[in-house]
């Protein structure tokens, strides 16, 4: 009740109580009853007035007993609290809206009827009201004696004694359900108004033409008119510049029109939004007057008719391309009604086949008729008749006669229109001049002798036989002739199965045998050995000509020349087999991230380098992005729409490595099966990647030489020279220099390889780029986790950009995906442990003699393997197995440290096999 009451300070005093106990009432008049604070002072100070003590309480409660019956007969639900914020009392009409008990309401038990969903804020405004003496307001939805949920407004304002402290609290509880609801749709209301507006691209606004303001714009209209709602309101200036050039000075001239008519305008006129795209727009707009009939303002509407509009042309551009098809097709479509028989449309491809003139008019049904033939008008006249009794389509061809005595061959083919009760209304079709048709055919007629001539020279291989197909060869064309070097008769008498190619011969017997006996269509690809002793591709369609018995009594056969198709179907299969191969090895990131000078010189260096075909050796620690740099190169090469083909180097067995960048025929080894392409055949026209060069044997070494050197290699176990054309990228994180010192790296394949050398910084070397690096991990494998983190650990941060990174990129990589999978929190972090700090490695001193220790070391180690091993390489019990190494590499090792295997050698049979 007492919220209601509100004024600038923010609760009431002491001694307003005395004005408040002053109650009007509409059935009494006004009487000055005394308050409860001023019988107790009068009381206290004894004024004259002997009042005991009994008639003092007496007179307060009859008092508070007055005030509750006032309180307890007015709708709105009222009541107090204690200073801390404790319930003391509740009205009727509370008690009554909830169902409850005072008891049930007082203290916090108000608590019991707030929606659970709305408890918290609720409790939390109310503390926030105690804490600061302001009045309290809060909506919330009140459980009601019906059990169900009401929106109620809560007010309280805070009464206060002469030295302004709180001594009482007052509040008032409003049911303002239906306000709630009514706001509730006429939001909903708004929202489906926005929505049909976005849907059919429509914009409303309000402008005032005395001002030149926008009073008003939909959201659609800023989207319509390529605006942003979040600039506020263009003035009509600026969007009067958005309008197209060459329409501006008509839209002038139409508000300037509407403008003094005070009249409805409507408009068409094109919108050019920032980006440079045009849009379409109808605009509609209607004045507002007032009551005295002065313009106040217009109200419209802006539509993006783009779409209709590109529909239209489009539209139109289709019944220009149908009249050319018809044009160039020699065919004219027309509609007739049945009953009067007259025409309703006739297109200008059917005047042109008939000789009429369009400037004319539409002929009558007798001219039309009078045009055919009159010895095929009988026959025409049937079809027509026989259409119309059945209303089914019919189709005719017949001959009409020109006025100059020409005659066309026309073809008509025509389809009824039924209408809702079924009755026969018109007639659509078309009528195609098959003139030109007609006279072809007869010339083939007259000519079957010319065209067998014609079918020598054919590039296709054509063939008849007999039903038994091999035995009895009828005919063959001279192609066919020429392809083998036989005459008619030596092609007759010869075996087939020697022209065939040993591979496709047996699985042809197997795959067309069951076909020929049933004498079914059918064909399949193989090769046929040429005259010059080449193998071609051919597709050989087989097609049975029968009896009258279904027997069949001739095989046609006819063998198109495929070998360039199969040649390009090959290509394409190793350039997919690439680009598998490229997708399986694809870097560990896939963009070169960083701002850092260390890495715009490295980017600097792949663009200068790019466009060239120079061979490019990229050196770094491992995990910098050697492969990625590679790809970069490739990327802005000309040889990018060519395929990128990566090797490691280091991951292939020696005795393979040569078989996986050459290829090798087919018996070239044991398990060579079949002939396999290597990875620089695949790579033709591209680039190959080879990482880990350091690593190939020294025999790999000199083919790579050649290639480099001659462009050409050898297949292994093959005898020809391949020419190639691929670009050598190559990557290593040895020292090859260290490697030609000790005789395990050719010189001059160094020398072939660095014509331009890319070394790429450790990540130690560029911290700048670590937070970009951080960010781009956390964002990537966020998305794959289905989390989201709002912020970086200052800590993990530091962290992460003062650890050494003896693995780079990849180590990062690694510990933000680990941490991505195990942080739970918005906030991204790094468990500490996974960051031991490492001491920087210092400058390296005296380099030569730290090699020359390590070797000693590493020979020392390897030796101590091989005699523990008794001189095994491989296996189980091996030297490489006890060093943790593949075999290949401590073979390599063994080789480049001089390293004798025989010294260690035992006589145990097992440990003598390697």
């Amino acid at each position: 009740m007492m919220a209601d009451m509100q004024s600038p300070k923010k609760g009431f005093h002491k001694e307003e109580i005395s004005e408040a106990t002053s109650i009007t009432t509409p059935t009494e008049p006004t009487v000055s009853i005394p308050g409860p604070i001023d019988l107790i002072e009068r009381v206290a100070k004894g004024d004259g007035e002997i009042i005991e003590s009994r008639e003092a309480v007496e007179a307060l409660r009859r008092t508070e007993q007055r005030l509750r019956d006032v309180i307890d007969t007015i709708p709105t639900m009222a009541w107090t609290a204690l200073p801390k914020g404790s319930v003391d009392f509740v009205s009727r009409s509370w008690l009554e809206y909830t169902g409850l008990h005072m008891e049930n309401l007082l203290d916090s038990g108000w608590s019991t009827v707030a929606h659970p969903e709305d408890l918290d804020r609720t409790a939390q405004k109310w503390e926030a009201a105690l804490a600061t003496g302001e009045p309290y307001e809060c909506e919330v939805r009140t459980r009601t004696a019906s059990g169900s949920y009401r929106w109620c407004l809560s007010r309280a304002v805070p009464l206060r004694d002469e030295v302004g402290k709180i001594i009482k609290w007052y509040g008032t509880n409003t049911d303002i359900d239906e306000r709630k609801k009514a706001e509730e749709k006429l939001r909903e209301s708004e929202a489906y108004l926005a929505e049909a507006q976005r849907l059919s691209h429509t914009g409303s606004w309000a402008w005032a033409p005395a001002t030149g303001e926008i009073r008003y714009w939909s959201e659609e209209c800023y989207r319509v008119l390529g605006f942003d709602p979040h600039g506020g309101q263009p003035r009509f200036e600026t969007f009067f510049q958005r309008i197209h050039p060459d329409d501006q000075a008509k839209q002038r001239e139409t508000a300037e029109t509407a403008l003094g008519m005070k009249a409805d305008f409507e408009q068409d006129y094109r919108i050019v939004h920032p980006g440079g795209e045009i849009r379409d727009i109808h605009g509609v707009g209607h004045p507002v007057l007032s009551p005295s009939g002065d313009l106040v303002e217009f109200v419209g509407t802006v539509i993006d008719v783009t779409e209709p509009k590109r529909a239209e042309e489009k539209l139109r551009t289709s019944e220009a391309h149908l009249a050319e098809a018809q044009r160039l097709s020699h065919t004219g479509s027309w509609v007739w009604r049945v009953p009067e028989r007259n025409a309703l449309h006739l297109s200008e491809e059917w005047y042109r086949i008939y000789g009429f003139d369009p400037e004319d008019g539409m002929p009558t049904w007798e001219e039309r008729l009078q045009r055919i033939h009159p010895e095929d008008r009988a026959k025409w006249q049937e079809a027509l008749d026989q259409a119309i009794t059945e209303k089914s389509n019919y189709e005719v061809e017949f001959r009409i006669l020109l006025p100059g005595g020409s005659v066309k061959y026309i073809h008509t083919v025509g389809h009824p229109v039924l209408n809702a009760s079924g009755d026969l209304v018109q007639f659509v079709g078309s009528s195609t001049d098959i003139t030109e048709r007609k006279q072809a055919e007869e010339k083939i007629r007259q000519s079957e002798m010319e065209f067998r001539q014609i079918l020598d020279f054919a590039p296709q291989c054509v063939a008849v036989l007999g039903p038994d197909r091999d035995r009895t060869r009828l005919y063959t064309n001279q192609t066919m002739l020429d392809y083998f070097g036989f005459t008619l008769e030596e092609w007759r008498s010869s075996d087939r199965r020697k022209y065939y190619h040993p591979d496709d011969w047996e699985r042809l017997t197997s795959e067309t045998q069951r076909k020929f006996l049933s004498g079914l269509p059918h064909e399949y690809e193989a090769r046929f050995l040429r005259k010059d002793g080449k193998y071609r591709w051919f597709l050989f369609r087989w097609n049975p000509l029968r009896d009258e018995q279904g027997r069949v009594t001739r095989w046609y056969a006819a063998a198109t020349d495929i070998e360039e198709r199969k040649q390009a179907e090959q290509r394409l299969h190793n350039e997919n087999v690439a680009l598998r191969e490229e997708i399986d090895r694809a870097s560990m990131f896939e963009e070169i991230v960083g701002n850092s000078s260390r890495l715009h010189a490295v980017l600097s260096r792949v663009s200068k380098v790019a466009p060239t075909d120079s061979s490019v050796l990229v050196t770094g620690e491992t995990g910098t992005g050697k492969e990625l740099v590679a790809r970069a190169i490739h990327k802005r090469s000309r040889r990018s729409s060519r395929p990128f083909v990566s090797v490691n180097c280091a991951a292939i067995p020696r005795d393979l490595i040569a078989s996986e960048l050459f290829g090798h025929e087919k018996g070239a080894f044991t398990g060579a099966t079949q002939r396999r392409l290597g990875r620089f055949e695949l790579a033709e026209g591209g680039t190959i990647f080879l990482d880990e060069v350091g690593e190939l044997p020294a025999e790999t070494q000199i083919a790579l030489l050649r290639v480099l050197q001659e462009h050409e290699f050898e297949r292994v176990g093959g005898t020809g020279s391949i020419q190639t054309n691929v670009r050598v990228i190559a990557a290593t994180n040895r020292d090859l220099e260290a490697a030609i010192a000790s005789g395990v790296f050719r010189s001059d394949l160094f020398y072939r390889l660095n014509v331009f050398p890319i070394e790429i910084p450790a990540l130690r070397e560029r911290r700048e780029d670590i937070p970009l690096l951080v960010e781009y991990f956390i964002d990537r494998y966020a998305r794959k986790a289905g989390k989201s983190f709002h912020a970086v650990n200052k800590r993990s941060l530091d962290l992460l950009q003062a650890y050494s990174w003896p693995g780079n990129i990849r180590e990062l990589q690694n510990i933000i995906e680990r941490s991505v999978i195990v942080c739970e929190t918005e906030n991204f972090s790094v468990d500490e442990s996974w960051l031991v700090r490492q001491p920087l490695a210092s400058e390296p001193k005296g380099q030569p003699e730290l090699s020359g220790r390590l070797a000693a070391k590493e020979k020392e180690m390897i030796e101590a393997a091989l005699r523990e091993s008794g001189g095994q390489v491989s296996g189980p019990s091996g030297a490489a197995a006890k060093l943790g190494l593949p075999g290949s590499t401590l073979e390599s090792k063994i080789r480049s440290l001089k390293i004798s295997k025989k010294r260690f050698k035992t006589t145990n049979p097992s440990a003598d096999r390697i």
